[in-house]
């Protein structure tokens, strides 16, 4: 349990940016599983992969995933899509 004033504060920020980033990390890796499943079919995997693209772009824009690691992301998305 924290003591002082600035670290229950501390706490309170953490906890909300947990939450915030859950759901943008649940988001870019729903868009991945969508592109990877096999049922996906010729024209709409094209469609999906660009999502996939610009939801890992937008994690690494709010800071909750490093720029390297979407970067390997997305390379694995577009030879999934191929």
């Amino acid at each position: 349990m924290p003591v002082t004033k600035s670290a229950q504060k501390k706490q309170r920020q953490d906890k909300k940016r947990q939450t915030s980033n859950a759901s943008v990390r649940s988001s870019y890796k729903k868009a991945i599983k969508k592109v990877a499943k096999p049922a996906a079919k010729g024209s709409t995997l094209g469609s999906l992969a660009k999502l996939a693209m610009s939801a890992i772009d937008k994690a690494v824009k709010k800071n909750v995933m490093h720029k390297n690691k979407a970067a390997r992301l997305k390379s694995r998305v577009s030879k999934l899509s191929r």
